[in-house]
């Protein structure tokens, strides 16, 4: 009677195979070996061969008149992997990702088979949990990333070690920034512990510190020489609005009509960062450009409006604005629009306002986030007395 041979998926070294299963038998073994072109894993007790269809055929015709094959394992395997290649394929699951997510994801063609279901799970997680679609890109980006580099290693099985082995080569050798690294730590620490559900998977990595950089803030003077070189109405009504309420670029781009309340002289800030809603004061000066703006554009539902009626403005344009307006006022400081955020709070501490109030008015969480402005504002810096000072007169 001819001895019986199972075939079943087998994975050896983060790889896909085809495992070889029987009764230990010499004559198949140097059949397999010789014949198929098998490879013995000690650690698995078996024969294997690549997963492809090439080798699948090359084992039907070695072993058909030697041995009984039974692949129904390897079958339904296959037959399940094919469904999810189907589901997981980058036209359906990658492409109908909010905001285009999709063309973010530069290297998914360079993905392997064996991790093609490690993003869409995870946009399933990040969408369920409610992140917002700029924390979905740069996760899915950075996971998309480490997928490219591990090639056909199978993400599933990593352990602490070779995560750690991988966030050290980055640092090492990528000469990655600290910001980056913590992007990149993110997104696999949300992966490995809330999708694959591995408590505390990244207990034992380390993460590294990051630099404390001073805010780029620019001076009232530049402030007024920055909004004098814009002409355009609707260009300089952002950019005020940007500066006079501390806003966000995304801010900026996303209010409506209904968001502004003049009677109360308030703006809403709905869905801020954190999904947190806030109300900010409106000044006097404000409210009246804000009113000209208006009368002018006449927008219908978006406060900016883009090329096309009631599509929102884009942030792109709104960075690209801040930046020919500084390179025509004369401003060499680098900064973007993030940097007349910064100059709302640090003018305001100049003029002495409480740090808590800034803290609301900005929505920050934490007041640690705030403080960083004290680094900047002169309010007390300029009532300190160099010690130069107490000996100038003996240096002349």
């Amino acid at each position: 009677m001819k001895p019986l041979i199972t075939l079943k998926p087998f994975h050896h070294r983060g790889e896909e195979q085809i495992g070889i299963y029987f009764l230990n038998n010499l004559p198949l073994n140097i059949l397999i070996r010789t014949k198929a072109g098998g490879t013995w894993s000690r650690t698995g007790k078996c024969w294997y061969v690549r997963m492809n269809r090439e080798s699948f055929e090359k084992i039907k015709t070695v072993l058909k008149e030697h041995a009984i094959l039974e692949y129904g394992e390897l079958k339904k395997y296959l037959n399940e992997k094919n469904i999810l290649a189907k589901r997981t394929a980058p036209s359906k699951s990658i492409r109908s990702l909010p905001n285009k997510l999709s063309n973010s994801i530069k290297p998914i063609a360079e993905i392997a088979q064996v991790n093609m279901h490690v993003i869409p799970e995870m946009i399933k997680h990040l969408q369920l949990k409610g992140y917002s679609s700029s924390t979905m890109k740069t996760y899915t980006n950075e996971m998309a990333v480490f997928l490219k580099a591990i090639k056909n290693h199978v993400a599933d099985e990593f352990t602490t070690k070779r995560i750690k082995d991988y966030l050290s080569y980055c640092a090492a050798t990528l000469k990655l920034t600290e910001n980056t690294l913590h992007s990149r730590m993110n997104s696999l620490k949300f992966y490995y512990e809330q999708v694959l559900n591995r408590s505390r998977f990244f207990w034992e990595i380390p993460r590294p510190k990051k630099s404390v950089q001073i805010p780029k803030v620019l001076s009232k003077e530049e402030i007024a020489l920055l909004l004098r070189a814009i002409e355009n109405l609707k260009h300089k009504t952002m950019l005020m609005l940007g500066y006079s309420c501390g806003l966000r670029v995304s801010e900026i781009t996303g209010l409506k009509l209904t968001d502004i309340d003049e009677d109360r002289r308030i703006l809403i800030i709905r869905k801020g960062k954190g999904k947190k809603d806030r109300v900010i004061g409106l000044s006097p000066v404000m409210i009246i450009m804000l009113r000209n703006y208006k009368e002018k554009y006449k927008p219908a539902d978006h406060l900016f409006e883009g090329q096309n009626p009631g599509s929102q403005y884009s942030v792109r344009s709104l960075e690209s604005i801040i930046h020919a307006a500084k390179e025509k006022a004369g401003i060499k400081k680098a900064g973007s629009m993030h940097m007349l955020r910064h100059s709302f709070a640090t003018h305001l501490l100049d003029k002495g306002t409480d740090v808590v109030f800034i803290q609301k008015l900005l929505g920050h969480n934490d007041i640690k986030t705030t403080l960083r402005y004290l680094h900047v504002t002169n309010k007390d810096i300029l009532n300190i007395l160099s010690p130069l000072e107490d000996i100038k007169d003996l240096i002349g």
